[in-house]
């Protein structure tokens, strides 16, 4: 007898599910200033991510307090990193961004009444801490230094080792 579940996904499911990428946007952003020599204004950053300027301000606010990039005002200003890219992990800038959920699923009711889907409530929670600490630990085993050597090293597969720093978004 076939199993009624499957590992294919449904497009209801897909359209259904809301993603956060706010993580997966400000590591785009980093790796990009990690690139450049100067100051990059809100406005390019936000060309970049086909998003609005005050988004990426808002967003980038976190990052400052936690000193990880700086800004500055006026003509010839904008925002660049001031930390190490070797001590910064992936959960730091996840922290920083304000701890985003890291899934997509829950529990259809936190508090049921139902005796059954509190079993199942149960069940599930203690899976999602697991996996939701799983994905922490990872996220804090990966350097910005690490995720930036990959993205020279995919240039370089690419054939862009000559491009100099600051071109167009790739």
């Amino acid at each position: 007898m076939k199993s009624p579940l499957t590992l294919a996904t449904s497009c209801n499911t897909v359209s259904c599910m809301r993603r956060d990428s706010k993580l997966s946007g400000m590591l785009h952003i980093l790796l990009h200033l990690a690139e450049r020599d100067g100051p990059v204004t809100s406005e390019d950053l936000a060309k970049m991510m086909n998003t609005n300027p005050v988004v990426v301000r808002r967003i980038m606010s976190g990052l400052r307090k936690r000193g990880y990039v700086q800004s500055e005002k006026g003509h010839g200003g904008g925002w660049s990193l001031s930390c190490d890219l070797s001590k910064v992990t992936l959960r730091d800038i996840y922290t920083a961004v304000g701890s985003p959920s890291l899934l997509a699923i829950g529990n259809r009711t936190e508090s049921p009444e139902c005796l059954v889907e509190q079993a199942v409530n149960a069940a599930l929670q203690q899976t999602f801490d697991e996996a939701e600490e799983l994905l922490l630990t990872r996220l804090g085993d990966v350097t910005l230094a690490e995720l930036s050597a990959d993205c020279c090293a995919r240039k370089v597969a690419r054939g862009r080792i000559n491009q100099s720093k600051g071109d167009a978004h790739e």
